[in-house]
């Protein structure tokens, strides 16, 4: 019983830190989706954008790195599964904003990061689900 108690408050402080990390990537990822939703942008305005962006992509890279090294091999297995859902989730998503943009709906640029924020709220979703219900 003590095990299980140790390996369920484990669990929570690893979820806990991977929310403290990303809180400022996720935070940032809607910095760099505010200053690319504009169509017309000045040389400055787009360079900040990428700027950004990468740096978004970087702390993403981050995150995850220090997810994966912090984690056990349950929660590192978790993660991955629950990555995997994601990754389909935006691809999924990214086809049909690719179709919109072709028929003229939607502009895809504008939809893209915020695609990518999505599917990383669907990792933390469901990586959080699957540890607090499978242990």
């Amino acid at each position: 019983m003590a095990e299980q108690a140790q390996r369920d408050h484990e669990g929570r402080a690893a979820r806990r830190v991977v929310l403290i990390d990303g809180l400022p990537v996720v935070i940032l990822g809607g910095v760099a989706l505010a200053l690319g939703s504009s169509p017309e942008q000045t040389p400055g305005q787009k360079a900040w954008w990428i700027a950004a962006t990468v740096a978004f992509a970087l702390g993403m890279a981050w995150v995850l790195l220090r997810a994966f090294r912090r984690a056990d091999e349950y929660l590192r297995k978790i993660q991955l599964e629950s990555m995997a859902v994601a990754f389909a989730v935006v691809l999924v998503a990214l086809q049909v904003a690719a179709v919109l943009d072709a028929a003229g709906v939607i502009r895809l640029h504008q939809v893209t990061q915020l695609i990518i924020i999505g599917g990383m709220g669907v990792w933390h979703m469901t990586a959080d689900l699957r540890t607090r219900f499978n242990r």
